[in-house]
Protein backbone atom coordinates (compact mmCIF):
# COMPACT_ATOMS: atom_id res chain seq x y z
CA UNK A 1 0.00 0.00 0.00
CA UNK A 2 1.38 3.54 -1.07
CA UNK A 3 1.98 6.57 1.41
CA UNK A 4 -1.13 8.12 -0.46
CA UNK A 5 -3.33 5.27 0.10
CA UNK A 6 -2.59 5.12 3.82
CA UNK A 7 -3.04 8.93 4.16
CA UNK A 8 -6.62 8.88 2.04
CA UNK A 9 -7.73 5.09 4.13
CA UNK A 10 -6.75 6.42 7.82
CA UNK A 11 -9.44 7.78 9.68
CA UNK A 12 -8.27 10.45 12.23
CA UNK A 13 -7.45 9.44 15.71
CA UNK A 14 -10.39 11.52 17.31
CA UNK A 15 -12.91 9.84 14.86
CA UNK A 16 -11.79 6.23 15.49
CA UNK A 17 -11.50 6.54 19.23
CA UNK A 18 -15.26 7.38 18.98
CA UNK A 19 -16.57 4.70 17.59
CA UNK A 20 -14.62 2.19 18.47
CA UNK A 21 -14.14 2.56 22.12
CA UNK A 22 -16.78 2.13 24.27
CA UNK A 23 -16.72 4.71 26.29
CA UNK A 24 -17.20 7.17 22.87
CA UNK A 25 -20.37 5.93 23.45
CA UNK A 26 -21.40 7.78 26.44
CA UNK A 27 -21.89 10.91 24.76
CA UNK A 28 -24.73 10.19 21.95
CA UNK A 29 -23.94 13.55 20.33
CA UNK A 30 -20.26 13.11 19.44
CA UNK A 31 -21.10 9.64 18.49
CA UNK A 32 -23.44 10.82 15.88
CA UNK A 33 -21.90 13.11 14.69
CA UNK A 34 -18.59 10.92 14.13
CA UNK A 35 -20.67 8.82 12.34
CA UNK A 36 -21.56 11.44 10.15
CA UNK A 37 -18.12 12.54 9.76
CA UNK A 38 -17.41 8.76 8.51
CA UNK A 39 -20.35 8.82 6.03
CA UNK A 40 -19.40 12.16 4.55
CA UNK A 41 -15.62 12.26 4.32
CA UNK A 42 -14.46 8.75 4.91
CA UNK A 43 -17.77 6.25 4.48
CA UNK A 44 -14.91 3.15 4.31
CA UNK A 45 -12.14 4.04 6.34
CA UNK A 46 -9.20 2.04 8.16
CA UNK A 47 -9.29 2.82 12.49
CA UNK A 48 -5.87 2.52 13.84
CA UNK A 49 -6.89 2.62 17.79
CA UNK A 50 -4.47 1.91 20.31
CA UNK A 51 -4.79 -1.91 22.26
CA UNK A 52 -7.15 -2.76 19.18
CA UNK A 53 -5.94 -4.51 15.74
CA UNK A 54 -6.82 -2.10 12.73
CA UNK A 55 -10.01 -2.62 11.45
CA UNK A 56 -12.18 -1.30 8.52
CA UNK A 57 -15.13 1.03 9.83
CA UNK A 58 -18.00 0.30 7.47
CA UNK A 59 -20.63 3.42 7.83
CA UNK A 60 -23.03 3.37 4.84
CA UNK A 61 -25.96 1.48 4.38
CA UNK A 62 -25.39 -0.08 1.02
CA UNK A 63 -21.92 -1.06 2.04
CA UNK A 64 -23.07 -2.82 5.28
CA UNK A 65 -25.87 -4.54 3.24
CA UNK A 66 -22.87 -5.82 0.39
CA UNK A 67 -21.08 -7.32 3.48
CA UNK A 68 -24.18 -8.76 5.35
CA UNK A 69 -25.21 -10.98 2.21
CA UNK A 70 -22.02 -12.43 1.64
CA UNK A 71 -20.98 -14.47 4.47
CA UNK A 72 -18.77 -16.99 2.39
CA UNK A 73 -16.36 -13.52 1.79
CA UNK A 74 -16.94 -11.66 4.64
CA UNK A 75 -17.02 -14.53 7.75
CA UNK A 76 -18.57 -14.51 11.21
CA UNK A 77 -16.97 -17.14 12.48
CA UNK A 78 -13.73 -17.33 10.51
CA UNK A 79 -14.63 -19.49 7.42
CA UNK A 80 -12.26 -22.56 7.60
CA UNK A 81 -10.71 -21.49 10.56
CA UNK A 82 -13.53 -21.57 12.90
CA UNK A 83 -12.99 -19.70 16.38
CA UNK A 84 -10.24 -17.37 14.91
CA UNK A 85 -12.22 -14.26 14.72
CA UNK A 86 -14.27 -12.34 17.05
CA UNK A 87 -17.85 -11.53 15.46
CA UNK A 88 -17.53 -8.82 18.69
CA UNK A 89 -15.23 -6.40 19.07
CA UNK A 90 -12.92 -6.54 21.45
CA UNK A 91 -9.37 -5.12 22.19
CA UNK A 92 -6.29 -7.19 22.10
CA UNK A 93 -5.64 -7.98 25.78
CA UNK A 94 -9.69 -9.18 25.47
CA UNK A 95 -9.19 -11.43 22.95
CA UNK A 96 -5.73 -12.85 24.16
CA UNK A 97 -7.75 -13.58 27.47
CA UNK A 98 -10.32 -15.28 25.68
CA UNK A 99 -8.28 -17.34 23.75
CA UNK A 100 -6.14 -18.16 27.30
CA UNK A 101 -9.08 -20.20 28.51
CA UNK A 102 -10.43 -21.58 25.66
CA UNK A 103 -8.15 -23.23 23.91
CA UNK A 104 -6.99 -20.99 21.36
CA UNK A 105 -10.82 -20.04 20.28
CA UNK A 106 -12.68 -16.83 20.32
CA UNK A 107 -15.95 -18.93 19.73
CA UNK A 108 -16.87 -18.36 23.26
CA UNK A 109 -20.47 -19.27 23.15
CA UNK A 110 -22.05 -22.10 21.19
CA UNK A 111 -24.56 -19.30 19.29
CA UNK A 112 -25.99 -18.00 15.92
CA UNK A 113 -23.26 -14.48 16.17
CA UNK A 114 -20.48 -17.16 16.12
CA UNK A 115 -21.32 -19.10 13.15
CA UNK A 116 -21.55 -19.05 9.42
CA UNK A 117 -23.61 -20.99 7.19
CA UNK A 118 -24.24 -23.82 6.94
CA UNK A 119 -23.22 -24.67 10.83
CA UNK A 120 -25.05 -20.76 11.21
CA UNK A 121 -28.28 -22.59 8.71
CA UNK A 122 -29.01 -25.42 11.10
CA UNK A 123 -28.71 -23.86 14.17
CA UNK A 124 -31.19 -21.37 13.21
CA UNK A 125 -32.94 -23.71 12.38
CA UNK A 126 -33.70 -25.42 15.38
CA UNK A 127 -36.05 -22.91 16.53
CA UNK A 128 -36.73 -21.26 13.36
CA UNK A 129 -40.50 -21.67 13.03
CA UNK A 130 -41.28 -20.64 16.29
CA UNK A 131 -40.06 -17.53 15.75
CA UNK A 132 -42.02 -16.75 12.33
CA UNK A 133 -45.44 -14.55 12.92
CA UNK A 134 -47.61 -17.22 12.13
CA UNK A 135 -46.58 -18.88 15.37
CA UNK A 136 -46.39 -16.31 17.15
CA UNK A 137 -49.69 -14.70 16.69
CA UNK A 138 -50.99 -17.47 19.45
CA UNK A 139 -49.16 -15.77 21.73
CA UNK A 140 -50.20 -12.30 21.35
CA UNK A 141 -52.94 -12.58 24.62
CA UNK A 142 -50.26 -13.39 26.49
CA UNK A 143 -47.66 -10.92 25.95
CA UNK A 144 -50.78 -8.17 25.38
CA UNK A 145 -51.84 -8.89 29.18
CA UNK A 146 -47.86 -8.49 30.56
CA UNK A 147 -48.48 -5.48 29.04
CA UNK A 148 -51.10 -4.50 30.44
CA UNK A 149 -50.44 -5.43 33.32
CA UNK A 150 -46.65 -3.36 33.53
CA UNK A 151 -49.14 -0.43 31.94
CA UNK A 152 -51.26 -0.55 35.19
CA UNK A 153 -48.49 -0.62 37.67
CA UNK A 154 -47.25 2.45 36.00
CA UNK A 155 -50.52 4.57 36.38
CA UNK A 156 -50.39 3.68 39.87
CA UNK A 157 -47.50 6.16 40.30
CA UNK A 158 -46.95 10.08 40.35
CA UNK A 159 -45.76 9.54 36.72
CA UNK A 160 -42.36 10.92 38.26
CA UNK A 161 -40.12 7.82 37.36
CA UNK A 162 -36.52 6.64 35.12
CA UNK A 163 -38.57 5.20 32.41
CA UNK A 164 -36.06 2.90 31.41
CA UNK A 165 -34.89 1.08 35.29
CA UNK A 166 -38.53 1.67 36.58
CA UNK A 167 -40.58 0.73 33.20
CA UNK A 168 -38.85 -0.33 29.88
CA UNK A 169 -36.03 -2.73 31.30
CA UNK A 170 -38.67 -5.54 33.11
CA UNK A 171 -41.27 -5.37 30.99
CA UNK A 172 -39.16 -7.51 27.88
CA UNK A 173 -37.67 -9.30 30.39
CA UNK A 174 -40.70 -10.43 31.76
CA UNK A 175 -42.03 -11.68 28.26
CA UNK A 176 -39.07 -13.56 27.46
CA UNK A 177 -38.55 -15.57 30.56
CA UNK A 178 -42.49 -16.25 30.48
CA UNK A 179 -42.46 -17.57 27.04
CA UNK A 180 -39.48 -19.60 28.42
CA UNK A 181 -41.44 -20.68 31.33
CA UNK A 182 -38.33 -19.16 34.02
CA UNK A 183 -39.97 -18.54 37.70
CA UNK A 184 -41.77 -14.76 38.46
CA UNK A 185 -39.10 -14.94 41.34
CA UNK A 186 -35.68 -15.33 39.27
CA UNK A 187 -35.91 -12.67 36.72
CA UNK A 188 -34.21 -10.26 39.44
CA UNK A 189 -31.13 -12.46 38.33
CA UNK A 190 -31.50 -12.57 35.34
CA UNK A 191 -31.66 -8.54 34.75
CA UNK A 192 -28.65 -8.51 36.89
CA UNK A 193 -27.02 -11.06 34.36
CA UNK A 194 -28.21 -9.27 30.98
CA UNK A 195 -27.21 -6.01 32.10
CA UNK A 196 -23.59 -7.66 33.22
CA UNK A 197 -23.56 -9.12 29.61
CA UNK A 198 -23.82 -6.01 27.65
CA UNK A 199 -22.48 -3.87 30.22
CA UNK A 200 -18.98 -5.64 29.82
CA UNK A 201 -17.39 -1.58 29.21
CA UNK A 202 -19.48 0.09 31.61
CA UNK A 203 -18.34 0.67 35.51
CA UNK A 204 -21.90 0.64 36.08
CA UNK A 205 -22.30 -2.60 35.47
CA UNK A 206 -18.33 -4.26 36.61
CA UNK A 207 -18.99 -7.02 38.44
CA UNK A 208 -17.90 -7.34 42.15
CA UNK A 209 -15.13 -10.51 40.50
CA UNK A 210 -13.58 -8.75 37.76
CA UNK A 211 -10.93 -6.24 38.64
CA UNK A 212 -12.11 -3.19 36.55
CA UNK A 213 -10.18 -0.52 34.71
CA UNK A 214 -7.97 -4.03 33.63
CA UNK A 215 -7.26 -4.00 29.91
CA UNK A 216 -8.50 -7.69 30.28
CA UNK A 217 -11.56 -6.86 32.19
CA UNK A 218 -14.44 -6.68 29.68
CA UNK A 219 -13.48 -10.08 28.43
CA UNK A 220 -13.27 -11.31 31.96
CA UNK A 221 -16.53 -9.78 32.78
CA UNK A 222 -18.01 -11.49 29.61
CA UNK A 223 -16.63 -15.02 30.44
CA UNK A 224 -17.50 -14.88 34.05
CA UNK A 225 -21.54 -13.97 33.12
CA UNK A 226 -21.65 -16.34 30.64
CA UNK A 227 -20.73 -18.76 33.04
CA UNK A 228 -23.67 -18.27 35.47
CA UNK A 229 -26.09 -17.86 32.25
CA UNK A 230 -24.62 -21.46 31.89
CA UNK A 231 -24.99 -22.62 35.74
CA UNK A 232 -28.70 -20.91 35.65
CA UNK A 233 -29.94 -22.61 32.42
CA UNK A 234 -28.42 -26.37 32.65
CA UNK A 235 -31.83 -26.35 35.20
CA UNK A 236 -33.81 -25.64 31.92
CA UNK A 237 -32.49 -27.40 29.86
CA UNK A 238 -32.29 -30.58 32.17
CA UNK A 239 -35.87 -29.91 33.49
CA UNK A 240 -37.54 -29.84 29.61
CA UNK A 241 -35.66 -32.86 28.26
CA UNK A 242 -37.53 -34.68 31.31
CA UNK A 243 -40.44 -33.08 31.38
CA UNK A 244 -41.17 -31.77 27.77
CA UNK A 245 -44.17 -28.78 27.38
CA UNK A 246 -45.60 -27.11 24.29
CA UNK A 247 -42.81 -24.28 24.68
CA UNK A 248 -39.90 -22.31 23.41
CA UNK A 249 -37.58 -23.99 26.03
CA UNK A 250 -38.67 -27.33 24.83
CA UNK A 251 -38.18 -27.20 21.62
CA UNK A 252 -34.20 -25.83 21.83
CA UNK A 253 -33.49 -28.34 24.71
CA UNK A 254 -34.60 -31.56 22.80
CA UNK A 255 -33.40 -30.33 19.30
CA UNK A 256 -31.08 -33.05 17.34
CA UNK A 257 -28.52 -33.12 15.37
CA UNK A 258 -28.82 -35.32 11.77
CA UNK A 259 -27.53 -38.24 13.35
CA UNK A 260 -30.76 -38.34 15.87
CA UNK A 261 -28.79 -36.85 18.94
CA UNK A 262 -29.36 -34.50 21.22
CA UNK A 263 -27.31 -30.82 20.25
CA UNK A 264 -23.99 -30.46 22.71
CA UNK A 265 -25.27 -28.82 25.90
CA UNK A 266 -23.53 -25.59 24.72
CA UNK A 267 -26.18 -25.20 22.03
CA UNK A 268 -29.01 -24.81 24.13
CA UNK A 269 -27.00 -22.32 25.98
CA UNK A 270 -26.14 -20.45 23.77
CA UNK A 271 -29.80 -20.24 22.32
CA UNK A 272 -30.87 -19.41 25.64
CA UNK A 273 -28.59 -16.91 26.48
CA UNK A 274 -28.82 -14.86 22.93
CA UNK A 275 -32.90 -14.54 23.56
CA UNK A 276 -32.65 -13.39 27.20
CA UNK A 277 -30.34 -10.89 26.25
CA UNK A 278 -30.91 -9.45 23.03
CA UNK A 279 -34.20 -9.72 23.11
CA UNK A 280 -34.21 -8.08 26.22
CA UNK A 281 -31.43 -5.48 26.19
CA UNK A 282 -32.33 -4.57 22.79
CA UNK A 283 -36.37 -4.24 22.89
CA UNK A 284 -36.39 -2.37 26.38
CA UNK A 285 -33.85 0.58 24.44
CA UNK A 286 -36.16 0.71 21.31
CA UNK A 287 -39.22 1.15 23.64
CA UNK A 288 -37.48 3.84 25.82
CA UNK A 289 -35.70 5.60 22.76
CA UNK A 290 -39.18 5.70 20.73
CA UNK A 291 -41.39 7.16 23.86
CA UNK A 292 -37.81 9.99 24.92
CA UNK A 293 -39.11 11.11 21.24
CA UNK A 294 -42.26 11.16 21.31
CA UNK A 295 -42.06 13.23 24.62
CA UNK A 296 -40.02 15.41 22.32
CA UNK A 297 -42.44 15.67 19.81
CA UNK A 298 -46.02 16.71 21.42
CA UNK A 299 -47.49 16.62 17.75
CA UNK A 300 -45.97 12.79 17.03
CA UNK A 301 -47.22 12.05 20.26
CA UNK A 302 -51.19 13.53 19.97
CA UNK A 303 -51.33 11.80 16.44
CA UNK A 304 -50.08 8.51 17.57
CA UNK A 305 -52.47 8.68 19.95
CA UNK A 306 -55.47 9.71 17.86
CA UNK A 307 -54.73 6.74 15.54
CA UNK A 308 -52.77 3.44 17.26
CA UNK A 309 -53.04 2.22 13.92
CA UNK A 310 -49.38 3.98 13.02
CA UNK A 311 -48.08 1.80 16.15
CA UNK A 312 -46.14 -0.92 13.90
CA UNK A 313 -45.15 2.16 11.70
CA UNK A 314 -44.09 3.95 15.23
CA UNK A 315 -41.93 0.54 16.47
CA UNK A 316 -40.27 0.49 13.17
CA UNK A 317 -38.49 4.11 13.71
CA UNK A 318 -38.08 3.33 16.98
CA UNK A 319 -35.88 0.49 15.94
CA UNK A 320 -34.03 2.79 13.18
CA UNK A 321 -33.43 5.21 15.79
CA UNK A 322 -32.22 3.96 18.71
CA UNK A 323 -30.48 0.80 16.48
CA UNK A 324 -29.56 -0.87 19.81
CA UNK A 325 -27.41 -3.00 18.40
CA UNK A 326 -24.34 -1.12 17.85
CA UNK A 327 -21.97 -3.36 15.55
CA UNK A 328 -20.79 -6.50 14.55
CA UNK A 329 -17.51 -7.55 13.55
CA UNK A 330 -16.80 -9.08 9.88
CA UNK A 331 -13.34 -10.97 8.16
CA UNK A 332 -12.72 -11.14 4.53
CA UNK A 333 -12.30 -14.27 3.77
CA UNK A 334 -10.26 -12.90 0.60
CA UNK A 335 -9.25 -10.19 -1.64
CA UNK A 336 -12.03 -8.22 -2.32
CA UNK A 337 -13.07 -4.41 -3.54
CA UNK A 338 -15.53 -2.10 -1.63
CA UNK A 339 -16.38 1.25 -2.66
CA UNK A 340 -12.91 1.54 -4.28
CA UNK A 341 -11.03 0.30 -1.54
CA UNK A 342 -8.65 -3.14 -1.99
CA UNK A 343 -9.59 -5.64 0.59
CA UNK A 344 -7.09 -8.45 1.76
CA UNK A 345 -7.91 -11.60 2.96
CA UNK A 346 -8.20 -11.24 6.53
CA UNK A 347 -8.90 -7.30 7.11
CA UNK A 348 -11.83 -6.97 9.60
CA UNK A 349 -14.43 -4.75 9.49
CA UNK A 350 -16.79 -3.19 11.88
CA UNK A 351 -20.27 -3.21 10.30
CA UNK A 352 -21.85 0.41 12.03
CA UNK A 353 -25.58 -0.07 12.19
CA UNK A 354 -26.45 2.80 13.97
CA UNK A 355 -24.85 4.90 10.93
CA UNK A 356 -26.35 3.20 8.74
CA UNK A 357 -29.54 3.61 9.76
CA UNK A 358 -28.67 7.41 9.62
CA UNK A 359 -27.55 7.36 5.92
CA UNK A 360 -29.61 9.91 3.72
CA UNK A 361 -28.69 7.69 0.72
CA UNK A 362 -31.16 5.36 2.13
CA UNK A 363 -33.21 6.85 4.00
CA UNK A 364 -34.26 10.53 3.10
CA UNK A 365 -34.29 13.31 6.35
CA UNK A 366 -32.81 10.31 8.20
CA UNK A 367 -32.21 12.63 11.61
CA UNK A 368 -36.17 13.19 11.53
CA UNK A 369 -37.97 11.05 13.84
CA UNK A 370 -40.54 10.11 11.53
CA UNK A 371 -43.19 7.69 12.30
CA UNK A 372 -45.14 8.04 9.55
CA UNK A 373 -41.77 7.15 6.99
CA UNK A 374 -42.84 4.87 4.15
CA UNK A 375 -40.44 3.10 3.30
CA UNK A 376 -38.48 2.61 6.38
CA UNK A 377 -35.60 0.35 5.44
CA UNK A 378 -33.84 0.84 8.33
CA UNK A 379 -31.35 -2.36 9.00
CA UNK A 380 -31.47 -2.48 13.12
CA UNK A 381 -32.29 -5.73 12.89
CA UNK A 382 -29.21 -6.84 10.45
CA UNK A 383 -29.16 -8.16 6.84
CA UNK A 384 -28.59 -11.25 4.73
CA UNK A 385 -28.43 -14.91 6.58
CA UNK A 386 -27.50 -12.93 10.06
CA UNK A 387 -30.40 -11.55 10.10
CA UNK A 388 -32.13 -11.01 13.85
CA UNK A 389 -34.21 -14.71 14.16
CA UNK A 390 -35.90 -12.75 17.27
CA UNK A 391 -37.50 -9.21 15.18
CA UNK A 392 -40.88 -10.59 14.58
CA UNK A 393 -41.08 -11.26 18.54
CA UNK A 394 -39.21 -8.02 19.18
CA UNK A 395 -41.44 -5.63 16.64
CA UNK A 396 -44.74 -7.83 18.29
CA UNK A 397 -43.95 -7.17 21.80
CA UNK A 398 -42.99 -3.51 20.91
CA UNK A 399 -46.78 -3.04 18.92
CA UNK A 400 -48.82 -4.30 22.36
CA UNK A 401 -46.77 -1.83 24.22
CA UNK A 402 -46.91 1.06 22.27
CA UNK A 403 -50.72 0.13 21.62
CA UNK A 404 -51.64 -0.38 25.37
CA UNK A 405 -49.40 2.87 27.18
CA UNK A 406 -49.89 5.37 24.32
CA UNK A 407 -53.55 6.09 25.44
CA UNK A 408 -52.99 7.02 29.03
CA UNK A 409 -49.66 9.56 28.50
CA UNK A 410 -51.12 12.73 28.00
CA UNK A 411 -47.01 14.45 27.74
CA UNK A 412 -43.75 12.97 28.75
CA UNK A 413 -41.22 15.78 29.51
CA UNK A 414 -37.28 14.83 30.40
CA UNK A 415 -36.85 16.63 34.08
CA UNK A 416 -33.05 15.78 34.00
CA UNK A 417 -30.48 14.86 31.79
CA UNK A 418 -30.17 11.40 29.78
CA UNK A 419 -27.11 9.06 30.12
CA UNK A 420 -26.49 6.25 27.58
CA UNK A 421 -24.35 2.70 28.32
CA UNK A 422 -20.92 2.61 27.80
CA UNK A 423 -20.86 0.02 25.13
CA UNK A 424 -20.07 0.02 21.82
CA UNK A 425 -21.89 -3.21 21.47
CA UNK A 426 -25.25 -3.59 22.20
CA UNK A 427 -27.22 -0.81 24.43
CA UNK A 428 -28.84 2.45 24.30
CA UNK A 429 -30.12 4.97 27.33
CA UNK A 430 -28.99 3.63 30.21
CA UNK A 431 -31.57 6.36 32.62
CA UNK A 432 -34.10 8.22 31.22
CA UNK A 433 -36.00 10.48 34.65
CA UNK A 434 -39.26 11.86 33.26
CA UNK A 435 -42.90 13.19 34.28
CA UNK A 436 -45.74 11.39 32.45
CA UNK A 437 -49.15 13.28 33.03
CA UNK A 438 -51.45 10.31 32.53
CA UNK A 439 -54.73 10.84 30.70
CA UNK A 440 -58.20 11.28 32.37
Amino acid sequence: MSTTEQVTELIPDAVARQVVLPEGHRDNDALFEAYRWLRENNPLGRAEVEGYDPIWLVSKHADIMEIERQPDIFTSAGGEDKGSVNPILANQAGDAFTKSINNGSLRILETLTYLDPPEHTAIKDIALDWFRPTNLAQWETVIRDLAKAAVARLLKTDGRIDFVKDFALHYPLHVIMSLFGVPESDEPRMMALTQEFFGTADPDAAREDVEPLTPDAAAKQWVATIQDFYAYFERLLQDRRANPKDDLATIISVARDESGEYYPNEVAYGYFIAIATAGHDTTSSTLAGGMLELGRNPDLLAKAKADLALAPHIVNESLRWASPVKHFMRQATQDYTLRGRDIKKGDRFMLLYQSGNRDADAIPDPDRFDPTRRPNKHIAFGYGPHMCIGQHLAKLELRIMFEELLPHVESLELVDDTKMIQTNFVGGLKNMPVKIEFTG
